[in-house]
């Protein structure tokens, strides 16, 4: 057995998030996407080679057999604005849901849900119910929106409508805005709607996209499929903690935000039956993938809790079985308890020094200085991070969310 303990995850912990930045001119920031999704250039980095291509060509460089991961969560139109009698505007947005607690029930909830949100210009909302008008039908009707309390860092908020028709998801769609990044610097448009959001996207619950399916389109998935490369999905709902500084020196002093995961047997049975390399697209497929592993690691083990991988489990658990055992393990669980769907969460961080269990590849965006998922980046590709990046700066790719791609596999 694998004997881990506190000494052995002390190189993460003190791993300085300083010696994983670089210069990122505004200039370099995609503000827009291109005209076509699949017209974004690709950097390649494989066999220790960087090359350039156009994200069109991406079939060419996926090996025959590979399995390749997507994340198809849906993005939500989770900001609401809301102005007082006295005109100030109050946003909330809306960051996961507390009753019903379950996505798709809060989604379908009818009349009355809470979440858990954060509140921009609070302090001009002391007291009262904020309430925004919209049309359905030809008809005007009300949302209202009403504090409930405090939480950690965020707020609990009820939110009621009168048209028990309407779902909230319905609600969202009529009221709400798409959550593009802040770092994008402009508000959002039309052409957002649909441009940031994958072309596969399913399953609503995600304030911020999984950026590196942008570039997919249904030519590009022919390609691919004609290639012999197969395709498998799962859900993780992208938290608005993506987008959260790294304001400490060490990283073992950051604490991660909590993601949810959602995957079937079906999606399970064909990361076992992969045969060839698993190329997750994506940083949140590659942390649902990997907290999957752990996941089955603790059911393994008879753990507490196997519905939560806490931020350093991966560093401690005990990491010697196999990939098909561990996921076989939450298959098991899953028939033995009848569930359709495994529901969990994960707050994993993935450093310099991670052992990759599941993939062995990463389709991926540019990253921002200082982040948690450059770190990743770097437990993938290693110290060649900054070659790749320095490549990218100086070939006029374009950065972030709308930014270009890249297929990067593990050293």
């Amino acid at each position: 057995m694998e004997i881990r303990t506190e000494e052995t995850i002390m190189n993460q912990k003190h791993i300085q998030i300083s010696n994983f930045t670089y210069d990122l001119p505004d200039e370099k920031i995609a503000k827009y996407p291109l005209g076509s999704r699949e017209e974004s250039k690709l950097l390649v980095y494989k066999n220790n080679e960087i090359r350039e291509r156009g994200f069109q060509n991406l079939p060419e460089e996926i090996a025959e057999g590979t399995t390749m991961v997507f994340n198809n969560t849906k993005v939500i139109q989770a900001r609401l604005i809301f102005y007082k009698e006295t005109g100030a505007r109050i946003e909330i947005f809306c960051l996961e849901p507390l009753n019903p607690a379950d996505y798709n029930l809060a989604f379908q909830a009818k009349g009355v849900c809470t979440w858990k949100c954060i509140i921009g210009n609070l302090r001009k909302w002391k007291t009262g119910i904020l309430k925004m008008s919209f049309m359905f039908e030809g008809k005007e009707e009300l949302l209202c929106a009403e504090h409930i309390e405090n939480l950690d860092g965020a707020h609990e908020i009820k939110f009621t409508w009168e048209n028990q028709t309407l779902s909230f998801s319905e609600v969202l769609e009529l009221t709400g805005k798409i959550p593009i990044p802040p770092y994008l610097n402009r508000d959002t448009e039309n052409s957002d709607l649909v441009r940031y959001q994958t072309v596969y996207s399913k399953h609503e619950g995600s304030v911020a996209a999984p950026t590196a399916g942008l570039h997919f389109t249904d030519s590009v998935f022919s390609r691919l499929d004609t290639n012999g490369v197969k395709r498998a999905e799962l859900t993780l709902h992208v938290g608005a903690g993506t987008f959260k500084p790294v304001k400490v020196e060490l990283i073992g002093d950051h604490e991660m935000h909590t993601e949810h995961i959602q995957v079937n047997i079906k999606s399970l049975q064909q990361i076992i039956d992969s045969e060839n390399d698993i190329v997750a697209v994506g940083t949140t497929s590659v942390r649902t993938l990997e907290s999957l592993y752990w996941l089955g690691v603790k059911l393994l083990l008879g753990k507490e809790n196997p519905y939560l991988l806490e931020q350093w489990d991966a560093y401690t658990l005990d990491g010697t079985c196999t990939r098909v055992e561990s996921y076989q393990a939450i298959i098991d669980f899953m028939r033995k308890e009848n569930l359709s769907l495994f529901n969990a969460a994960t707050q994993i961080i993935i450093a310099p020094g991670y052992d990759f269990k599941v993939i062995s590849g990463l389709v991926t965006n540019f990253h921002q200085p200082q982040s948690t998922l450059l770190l990743l980046i770097s437990a993938l590709v290693g110290d060649r991070w900054r070659e790749i990046y320095d490549y990218a700066l100086n070939n006029e790719f374009r950065f972030l969310s709308y930014g270009d791609s890249s297929l990067l596999m593990k050293s």
